[in-house]
């Protein structure tokens, strides 16, 4: 930060007596020339203030040595007293800043260490996690149990975001802790040789930290694949678990809000089969969970459950009104048992599409529609997909083995769906059977 110029007479090994040689002290290092003149050609030697020891000789008011025990000394004799003080404060001053400097970064040194102790720490804490959540999965995927409530996919992939944030974090400090810039300007305490040895060992320590790194990256990368290959036949039955999830009243009342989100989650699966055949159906089924949802937001109060809606529209007599929400709730119903029974074939073993919708169909739909209708979904079975193109459909991603996972992912969610969504429709068909609202109607 500052620089200093001036003569010096310097003593040297190959010369007899005092040589005068040209000084100059800039940002912390002394150097010296043949002269000013000859400046250009470069320094003949240089010394670091910051390793140095600045030495006042005993007997001689004009001369200093300085130092570094065991490998350099520079003799040196200003022309007068008052130049040495010049120099003396010059060096001291230079010496001083340095050390600040020094001091600095050694407490930096010593914070990104202890950091870096902390971090290593809290991977060993996430690696020891993400273990554990992956056994946690392979047990539920062979005992086809899920554990209810809890996304073991979602807390595996939020572990591994953990994990590799912190990595990260880790080789911020490490580059900051152990750069070869930091060690450039972080001295040694007594000489060149403590740093030569700081240095080695840093650098060592930073590539092992790289290593590190590299190693743990693609430990994660290797957890995400394999969570990935564990979930890719995640299929719409996760959507559709929200049926599971639904809690009855003590009366047995089924709370309405709840019941119409879960069968909107339905509705992907009419896009699985196929958008644009299956876009009659499909609106047909939005339709009528719009209009109990209508009904269900001028009072959510009393219409909290579905049964209450349908003893409203009893009371009001609107129960037989073809637009009311007790008509869209039978026909709601009629949906979502012909989707069971579709999910019951695949579940069965069932691998043709078309025939597994084909006997959902004549066991349920079909009765109540008449030829147009039947037609509409006669076409729209021909159009509907292969078994593998399903599976392919509701996969989030492809691997080998793909419908083999499949099924095994099926059978596990549809344990815990089909029970859920077979009691909910048993007590509609109860009330609407106690009530006479069943119709054979046929439209």
């Amino acid at each position: 930060p500052f620089a200093c110029i001036c003569d010096f007479k310097t003593l040297l090994s190959f010369f007899p007596g005092w040589q005068p040689r040209w000084f100059l002290l800039a940002g912390g290092v002394l150097s010296y020339y043949d002269s000013r003149e000859d400046a250009w050609k470069g320094c003949k030697g240089s010394i670091q203030m910051a390793v140095c020891e600045i030495q006042v000789h005993s007997t001689d008011n004009t001369r200093m040595d300085l130092m570094i025990p065991g490998e350099q000394c520079f003799y040196l004799k200003a022309k007068d007293t008052a130049e040495r003080q010049k120099w003396l404060v010059a060096l001291g001053t230079a010496k001083a800043c340095l050390t600040d400097i020094r001091t600095l970064k050694e407490k930096e040194f010593t914070e990104n260490t202890e950091m870096l102790k902390t971090k290593m720490a809290e991977l060993r804490l996430y690696c020891d996690l993400l273990v554990q959540q992956v056994e946690k999965i392979k047990a539920t995927t062979i005992t086809s149990h899920v554990q209810h409530g809890i996304n073991m996919g979602v807390l595996l992939n939020s572990s591994c975001a953990t994990f590799l944030k912190t990595l990260e974090e880790c080789m911020q400090i490490a580059n900051a802790a152990f750069s070869s810039e930091l060690l450039q300007h972080t001295p040694g305490e007594t000489s060149y040789s403590v740093i030569r040895k700081l240095n080695k060992v840093s650098l060592c320590n930073l590539r092992y930290y790289k290593i590190l790194y590299e190693l743990a990256t693609y430990v994660c990368i290797w957890f995400r694949i394999w969570f990935a290959v564990l979930v890719t036949f995640e299929s719409i039955y996760k959507l559709m678990t929200l049926f599971s999830d639904i809690k009855l009243f003590d009366d047995g009342g089924i709370p309405t809000e709840e019941f119409l989100n879960s069968c909107y989650e339905i509705v992907p699966v009419l896009d699985k089969l196929g958008p644009t055949v299956f876009a009659p159906v499909k609106m047909d089924f939005e339709g009528n969970i719009k209009k109990i949802n209508q009904k269900y937001i001028t009072n959510k109060e009393d219409f909290c459950t579905l049964q209450k809606i349908v003893l409203h529209d009893l009371s009001t007599e609107v129960a037989q009104i073809r637009h009311s929400a007790t008509q869209a709730l039978l026909w709601l119903k009629r949906g979502l048992k012909f989707l069971k029974e579709f999910l019951t074939e695949l579940k069965n073993g069932e691998k043709n599409i078309q025939t597994a919708l084909n006997k959902s169909y004549s066991k349920t739909l079909r009765q109540y529609h008449g030829w147009v209708v039947r037609g509409v979904f006669a076409l729209a079975l021909r159009a509907s997909p292969t078994y593998a193109g399903f599976v392919a459909a509701l996969s989030l991603a492809e691997c080998e083995n793909q419908e083999e996972a499949f099924y095994h992912g099926m059978q596990r969610d549809l344990n815990i769906y089909l029970p859920a969504m077979e009691k909910q429709l048993n007590i509609l068909d109860a009330l609407y059977e106690e009530h006479g609202l069943e119709s054979d109607e046929v439209v």
